[in-house]
């Protein structure tokens, strides 16, 4: 193989920047972290446009789509990005209203019955003589109600002093306001000018890329948008379906908390797959403190309906849009609440689903014919 002295720069330059980074690691990263602070009003905003504008194409495909009048075409940007605006801020505002006090009415449940439904545990343990007396002596000798106090306690107490967590605070809030306030202003101004936005990105890309590398990378923004827009109403519809059919069920079988559970398990129902295995976590913990037969119904209840929505809501809603195996979804959401917790389980499985369709596409021969046909569509 010949070796021009273009080939061997490129090497050296390659070589360098590669010891640079190894390198300077340190730095970069805390460079990335800055970098990533300071734009997140811009991240957080499209994060926002992206949601707004599911609800926001919904409206505008309903508000007069087949008049012509010229006030109803100037209004219908304004107008449906309001009532986008509108209904996110709504459903917030419910899930905060329901979801917040049943979570704080949970915890002081799991607090205050924990202490009778272990010395119940234990003296049921003791009755069954499968464990000899003697070994259980040390455990029913702890005073289970003052070390939960003595716990509890502590974490509330462990901030530090009190002035610093004031300052603090406030700084954090006013932050966060900020942020809040910007990313909000950069999303309407996104949502507002987004097909001129759109066209701009369009010719910057037409310009520096290949004809070949611009089509193939116009098709992979298409198939992720179409993942990501399907996962989005796909898993809030499952989320809401879950929630109503598990108050149902637990109010038919005269379980206790039955919407302060509901609420739980919808709220968690959002993480896919994990999700209301979580909130079946907490719900039966509460329950436990009730009623340890009433927990094991509640159990058994939760499995069945976690099936029925696995095996026919879910997929009805979510997964036939997506169009991503079972198998695929649980290792999406294994590796991504590996690297980056919950917010990786929500982003992991539509970037999976894009993944899986130019791969099955490839592999079947199609993926130049679908290319081709998404150029068409655009």
């Amino acid at each position: 193989m010949k070796l021009d002295w273009k080939t061997c720069i490129k090497v050296g330059i390659s070589t360098v920047l590669v010891y640079l980074f190894i390198h300077y690691w340190d730095s970069f990263a805390k460079f990335v972290k800055l970098a990533f602070v300071a734009a997140a009003p811009l991240i957080i905003g499209s994060a926002i446009a992206y949601v707004l504008n599911i609800l926001m194409r919904f409206y505008e495909s309903h508000y007069f789509p087949k008049s012509d009048k010229k006030a109803v075409r100037k209004s219908r940007r304004g107008v449906c990005l309001f009532l986008s605006f509108l209904t996110l801020v709504l459903i917030i505002f419910i899930l905060v209203r329901l979801v917040v006090p049943q979570l704080v009415a949970s915890v002081t449940v799991m607090v205050n019955g924990a202490p009778k439904t272990i010395k119940s545990i234990i003296n049921k343990v003791e009755d069954s003589k499968w464990i000899n007396s003697e070994w259980l002596e040390p455990v029913k000798n702890i005073d289970w109600k003052s070390k939960i106090s003595d716990l509890t306690s502590k974490i509330t107490s462990g901030f530090g002093d009190a002035m610093g967590v004031a300052v603090n605070v406030v700084g954090t809030v006013f932050s966060s306001i900020v942020t809040v306030v910007l990313s909000i202003i950069f999303a309407i101004y996104l949502l507002v000018d987004k097909e001129k936005i759109g066209r701009q990105f369009d010719r910057v890309m037409r310009r520096y890329m290949s004809t070949k590398f611009y089509e193939r990378t116009k098709y992979v923004l298409s198939v992720l948008d179409d993942s990501f827009s399907s996962f989005i109403s796909g898993q809030c519809i499952d989320a809401i379906l879950v929630g109503i059919m598990c108050t149902i069920g637990m109010l038919i079988l005269r379980l206790p908390y039955a919407t302060m559970i509901g609420a739980i398990v919808a709220f968690t129902a959002l993480i896919p797959v994990a999700g209301s295995y979580i909130g079946a976590i907490m719900g039966a913990f509460m329950i436990l403190t009730v009623s340890p037969i009433k927990s094991l119904i509640f159990l058994i209840f939760i499995i069945v309906l976690q099936q029925a929505d696995g095996n026919i809501v879910y997929p009805k809603i979510v997964g036939s849009s997506i169009g991503l195996p079972g198998i695929w979804v649980l290792a999406a959401v294994t590796v991504g609440g590996g690297l980056m917790g919950v917010l990786g389980m929500l982003i992991a499985v539509p970037i999976a689903a894009t993944l899986y369709k130019i791969l099955r596409a490839d592999v079947n021969g199609k993926l130049h014919e679908n290319i081709k046909s998404a150029q068409k569509e655009n």
